[in-house]
């Protein structure tokens, strides 16, 4: 789908709930013994995906009135879990299937077959898992057999923070205690910390210390009966930056600022590229602002480069993101696609080993633009419209639904349109 934008934008808006926190509240409910509910007022494709794929594996989980009831699962063997395009499905559930002894077999579509997981499949074999890879050249199909057994564990943590967050989530229901050993520095670990917030939560107990996660054997999972999913920052990240580089405030609604979200440092980047953000009891709202150049360091915010890198076209001078270089392996290459992007409102960048600098100027289209099938990059591209004069045309539209369905409504809500 194509879709023309421009526009001004202006006024209040709410964002979704976090599916971030949804995932792992899905899968604590789904491993434990009593059924709960689970209030999280719009869904995405990723949800739906992860819903599906625990289903595949013996839960009844059903999704009406904003709310998920789940019914925990009663394993069987040999289901074939369809990830979609979802890394956080896929490397959560590898584990958990193969602690429940589950041999399934994973599929996926769009860049999903070819993200790297060698390194947690790697680290499963050694403990009871075999694999069978069908087709060389991708990741997926990917068909694990075998039990999972708890015991001494080591994982990169400059790859994915989703290979830890699995095991965390698996190694609790297995025989034997374990122990995980990170090595090198764990980026994104404010992932981690909303994965042990969620076991926190259903009664797993883990010990971290450092680089070293101990986790008992033959926990049970057990989540209070009824919770609800937070407002997501990620998405917050997209009307935040609209407001501080378009004409008018923008106020967002319902986030919690004490959350363990990652994003929410969305806030002190944006300050410290000048942006004036006030948090007020009713809102956070985003004022115009006169932007600079900086350097921002985002190893526990890759997410955010994407709508950073609009901020930065906006600014006076050029920003450095650090520690970028494994956003080439998301839905898309973030670092090409915003690179492409970019150049398409007539801004340049750089991409750089573990860099990327953007470098402020002004905008003006140059021609359609291309959403390289990724959530992030077609929303980023949609606030970049409101600084054209012209409207922009932006390719495979639909790839928000991954996160944000209902994007764009809220876009034209704000005072956009959309042709």
């Amino acid at each position: 789908m194509d879709i023309k934008l421009n526009g001004i934008l202006s006024g209040v808006v709410t964002p979704p709930p976090s599916k971030s926190q949804a995932h792992r509240l899905l899968i604590c409910a789904a491993l434990g013994k009593q059924p709960c509910s689970i209030f999280c007022n719009a869904l995405n494709d990723d949800l739906v995906a992860t819903m599906n794929c625990l289903n595949a594996l013996g839960a009844q989980i059903e999704y009406n009135n904003h709310t998920f009831t789940v019914n925990p699962i009663e394993p069987k063997k040999g289901a074939t879990l369809n990830c979609e395009e979802s890394g956080s499905t896929l490397r959560f559930l590898i584990p958990i299937a193969a602690a429940l002894g589950s041999d399934a077999t994973f599929v996926g579509h769009g860049k999903l077959p070819y993200r790297p997981n060698g390194d947690l499949c790697a680290a499963l074999s050694e403990n009871g898992v075999s694999f069978e890879a069908h087709f060389p050249e991708a990741e997926l199909p990917l068909t694990c057999s075998g039990t999972l057994k708890g015991g001494s564990f080591k994982l990169p943590g400059n790859i994915s923070s989703q290979y830890l967050t699995g095991l965390l989530f698996a190694l609790p229901l297995t025989m034997e205690d374990s122990t995980i050993e990170v090595i090198g520095g764990l980026n994104s670990a404010s992932y981690i910390a909303m994965t042990l917030d969620a076991l926190e939560k259903a009664g797993i107990y883990i010990e971290e210390s450092g680089n070293i996660y101990r986790v008992p054997s033959k926990q049970k999972y057990a989540l209070p009966d009824n919770l609800a999913v937070e407002s997501d920052w990620s998405s917050a990240a997209f009307w935040l930056v609209a407001g501080i580089v378009g004409k008018n405030p923008i106020s967002i609604k319902g986030l919690n600022t004490r959350s363990l979200q990652g994003d929410k440092r969305i806030i002190d980047h944006l300050r410290k590229m000048g942006a004036y953000i006030e948090n007020t009891q009713e809102a956070i709202v985003a004022m115009p602002s006169h932007l600079f150049g900086a350097e921002l360091d985002c190893r526990d915010t890759p997410d955010l480069l994407p709508i950073l890198s609009v901020a930065a076209a906006a600014a006076q001078g050029k920003t450095t993101f650090l520690n970028v270089g494994r956003l080439r392996y998301k839905e898309s290459d973030r670092l090409a696609a915003m690179k492409t992007t970019l150049a398409s409102f007539g801004i340049q960048s750089e991409i750089g080993e573990d860099t990327f600098t953007v470098y402020g100027g002004t905008v003006s289209v140059k021609g359609a633009v291309d959403s390289f099938g990724d959530h992030r990059i077609a929303m980023s591209a949609a606030i970049l419209s409101t600084l054209s004069a012209a409207p922009v045309t932006i390719t495979g539209a639909e790839c928000v639904a991954k996160s944000y369905p209902r994007f764009y409504d809220d876009f034209v809500a704000l005072g956009g349109k959309k042709y």
